[in-house]
């Protein structure tokens, strides 16, 4: 039976100290730390505390924002640690334990999921709403184009590209610009200089 820690910060200029004095105060046994964005699904760390994970173990973090990317994220890694025998501990979230003398823990998890998924439904919602009322007002530019006619590396590359001494792999490394972001724009640019012949 070990106490383990695990701690993420979203970049490198964030400071983990917080989180790393709360679990110290524990005691853990064997400490995981990453940092990487919550988003990412590349989070190496997480996996290999996850692959060595035994039964009995006891996983802690200071809240569950630290460990998981969204609701079903956490009911994904919830499963997982059970299936093995382990534990799931916040500091912060102290409804949360897998223990079976805390039945309250999956009812709480369960109205979580639901409370987390109508607010996404409502944001979604409102968006869509303020979409609606800009069109209608004339004001929805729609999204802004990365790419646009005046940006300096696509108007670089394509120069590059009329030198014609030069490949696209190599144009893209010069300006980095994406393939298929060039060839979309080149698509475009000959066609404009077709309608001018």
């Amino acid at each position: 039976m070990r106490k383990i820690g695990y701690v993420r910060v979203s970049s490198v200029d964030q400071n983990p100290s917080r989180q790393l004095k709360q679990l110290e105060e524990i005691g853990v046994d064997i400490l995981f730390q990453e940092k990487v964005s919550g988003a990412s699904q590349d989070r190496p760390e997480l996996k290999r505390m996850m692959s060595e994970l035994q039964s009995e173990d006891t996983i802690y973090v200071t809240d569950l924002t630290r460990i998981t990317r969204s609701t079903r994220d956490l009911f994904e890694l919830v499963d997982e640690i059970k299936d093995k025998g382990a534990n799931l501990k916040s500091i912060k979230d102290t409804w949360l334990d897998l223990s079976e003398d805390n039945p309250y823990s999956q009812f709480l998890m369960t109205v979580m999921g639901g409370v987390n998924q109508l607010e996404r439904d409502l944001i979604r919602m409102r968006q869509r709403e303020g979409i609606e009322l800009a069109k209608k007002e004339g004001k929805y530019k729609g999204r802004v184009k990365k790419y646009h006619k005046d940006h300096a590396g696509m108007k670089h590359a394509l120069g590059l590209y009329e030198k014609g001494d030069m490949t696209v792999k190599q144009i893209c490394e010069i300006t980095s610009i994406s393939p298929a972001s060039f060839y979309r724009k080149l698509k475009e640019y000959k066609r404009d200089a077709e309608k001018q012949i």
